[in-house]
C-alpha cells in the first residue's frame, strides 16, 4: 500500500467503482481498487492492520459458510472490519462453489444467501460480489442481478472497466511484485 500511496494511487472500493461506472460520483485521480478474496484468517492479522496504516480502502469478498473455520475469518473479526468502515465486505458465494454450467437452484442459493447471511451480521448492504474461480455464466451474471448485487469482479485480466461490463469487472494480479517493480508494471498495463 505505501508503494502505492506514495506514487499517488487513490485507494477506493469496488462499490465506489461501480458508483463511478453508474454515473453516480467522479474516480479520483489515479484510482486502484485492492480486492482479496475467500476471508482466510489472515487478511485480518496480516493485511487489515497494513491497510488501517495507510488508510487504504480495500474491498473483502467473504465465503459466508466459511466464517469461524479453522483459518478463515471469524464472524468478531468480520464485524469489526465492517464497524471500521475502511473496508468493504462483498459476497463470494456460501460455499466458495464453481458457479459456471450449475443448476439454476445451486447459483441462486450460493449468490442470494451469501448475501442475506452477509447483511444479517454486519447490518450493512452488500453489493459487491466475486465468482470463486472466476468462473461464471449468462446464468450466474442473472443470478447475481436478481439477488440484487450492483456488480460482480472475475478473473479476466484487464483495467480499462467499460459499464457494460459491471457483472465482470476485470482484475490484475501483481503476483510478486512490489515497488518499482510493481509500479512499472502497473504503468506497462495502463499504455496497453
Amino acid at each position: 500500500e505505501k508503494t502505492l500511496k506514495d506514487a499517488g494511487y487513490n485507494f477506493i472500493t469496488n462499490a465506489e467503482l461501480t458508483n463511478a461506472l453508474n454515473g453516480k460520483s467522479k474516480l479520483p485521480a489515479k484510482p486502484i481498487v485492492l480486492t482479496f478474496d475467500d476471508s482466510y484468517r489472515d487478511f485480518y492479522t496480516d493485511a487489515y492492520p497494513i491497510l488501517k496504516k495507510y488508510n487504504a480502502k480495500a474491498t473483502q469478498y467473504v465465503i459466508a459458510g466459511f466464517l469461524d473455520r479453522n483459518n478463515h475469518l471469524l464472524t468478531t473479526q468480520l464485524e469489526e472490519i465492517a464497524k471500521d468502515g475502511l473496508v468493504e465486505i462483498g459476497a463470494h458465494t456460501v460455499n466458495h462453489v464453481w458457479l459456471k454450467g450449475q443448476p439454476a437452484k445451486i447459483d441462486d442459493y450460493e449468490i442470494a444467501q451469501s448475501k442475506k447471511i452477509l447483511e444479517g451480521l454486519i447490518h450493512k448492504s452488500v453489493v459487491s460480489f466475486a465468482y470463486p474461480f472466476g468462473a461464471f455464466d449468462a446464468q450466474a451474471v442473472n443470478e447475481v442481478r436478481k439477488a440484487g448485487f450492483t456488480s460482480a469482479t472475475s478473473t479476466v485480466p484487464g483495467i480499462d472497466q467499460p459499464r457494460s461490463n459491471e457483472y465482470f469487472l476485470y482484475r490484475l494480479r501483481p503476483g510478486g511484485r512490489t515497488g518499482k517493480d510493481l509500479l512499472s508494471w502497473l504503468d506497462s498495463v495502463e499504455n496497453n
